[in-house]
C-alpha cells in the first residue's frame, strides 16, 4: 500500500491579503481585526469556515496566519488554530512555539478554540489565547464546538497560559452570522447511529 504525501499550504490569495498590511500589530484589537479579517476574506474567497487565527510574537509581529481549510481541503483537522499552529511551528522551526516558556507568544483566534483546538493549546508552547466570538457564537449558528472543560480558562491559566475573551467579539459574531446567512456549509460530521452503539 502506497500512502499519500500531506502537505498544507494556505490558499493562494491570503499572500497577497497580507501584503500592506505590515508585521506588526501592536495592540490586541489589532491582532483580533486581522484574524477577523482573515476570516471574512476566507469565507468571501470560498475557501473555506469562517474562521480566522494567527501566531505573533511579544511585540505583536506576525509569525503565521491560520484559515479554516477544512472543507476545501476534506481534512477535520485543519482548523484556523491548527493551520496557524502549525505554520508557526514550522516557520520557527520548532514543536514548542515558546521554546521551554523562554519566548511569548500569541494566538488569536476569531472565535473561542472548539474541543479539539483546545486540546492542541497546552502543548503548542504559546503563552496568550485571544479570542474573538465565543463557544456560544458558534454554536448559535450551527457549528459543533464538541465536549470542553467547562473550566477550559482556568485549565490553560494553571498551565501558564492567559486567556483574553471577547475582543472585538461584536465584529467576530457578525462573520459567523454573515456566513450562516450566506449558507455557508456547517460542517458537523455528526454522530451517528451504528452497530457500535
Amino acid at each position: 500500500m502506497k500512502f499519500p504525501v500531506v502537505n498544507i499550504q494556505l490558499p493562494g490569495w491570503v499572500e497577497g491579503f497580507l501584503k500592506g498590511r505590515g508585521e506588526l500589530f501592536a495592540s490586541v484589537e489589532d491582532r483580533m481585526q486581522l484574524v477577523i479579517d482573515l476570516a471574512q476574506q476566507n469565507i468571501e474567497q470560498e475557501t473555506g469556515g469562517p474562521f480566522g487565527a494567527a501566531v505573533f510574537d511579544q511585540e505583536g509581529r506576525l509569525i503565521a496566519p491560520g484559515v479554516n481549510m477544512v472543507s476545501e481541503s476534506n481534512c477535520s483537522v485543519l482548523h484556523a488554530e491548527i493551520v496557524a499552529l502549525i505554520m508557526a511551528q514550522n516557520i520557527l522551526d520548532r514543536y514548542d512555539i515558546g521554546n521551554g516558556g523562554i519566548l511569548q507568544y500569541d494566538l488569536a483566534a476569531s472565535t473561542e478554540p472548539c474541543a479539539m483546538c483546545f486540546g492542541s493549546i497546552p502543548w503548542s508552547g504559546v503563552s496568550r489565547l485571544l479570542c474573538g466570538a465565543r463557544d456560544e457564537d458558534a454554536r448559535s449558528v450551527g457549528f459543533d464546538e464538541g465536549p470542553k472543560l467547562a473550566n477550559w480558562e482556568a485549565e490553560l491559566r494553571s498551565r501558564g497560559i492567559y486567556v483574553r475573551r471577547d475582543v472585538l467579539r461584536e465584529e467576530a459574531v457578525k462573520v459567523l452570522r454573515q456566513y450562516a446567512a450566506d449558507g455557508g456549509p456547517i460542517y458537523n460530521s455528526g454522530a451517528q447511529k451504528g452497530p457500535f452503539q
